[in-house]
């Protein structure tokens, strides 16, 4: 077929991810320096000035406290963001 290219559509060795907790034990194990073809550049944009929407402060126990630290931890988030994916993650699947 002159004149036409194709091209193979690259199968990622990258699995598909259920959760984050499958994602986040397959990164505790594999190197992302094996992986570096597979990834594009992308452009991150950060308005520091913006104001956040609200703010909730929220009271836990202690030990409630330091197990989400935790949590977040493992993942490489600050507590504060995996409370609010959590969070999110909850009220979407509730379908309120």
């Amino acid at each position: 077929m002159k004149g036409r290219e194709f091209m193979k559509k690259k199968v990622s060795r990258i699995p598909k991810f259920k959760t984050y907790e499958e994602e986040t034990k397959f990164w505790d194990t594999h190197s992302l320096a094996d992986y570096w073809d597979e990834f594009e550049d992308v452009d991150i944009v950060f308005d520091l000035q913006k104001k956040k929407e609200e703010t909730l402060v929220l009271r836990l126990q202690k030990n409630v406290k330091d197990k989400l630290d935790k949590a977040a931890r493992a993942r490489g988030l600050n507590i504060s963001t995996l409370a609010r994916m959590w969070l999110m993650e909850r009220l979407q699947s509730s379908k309120t």
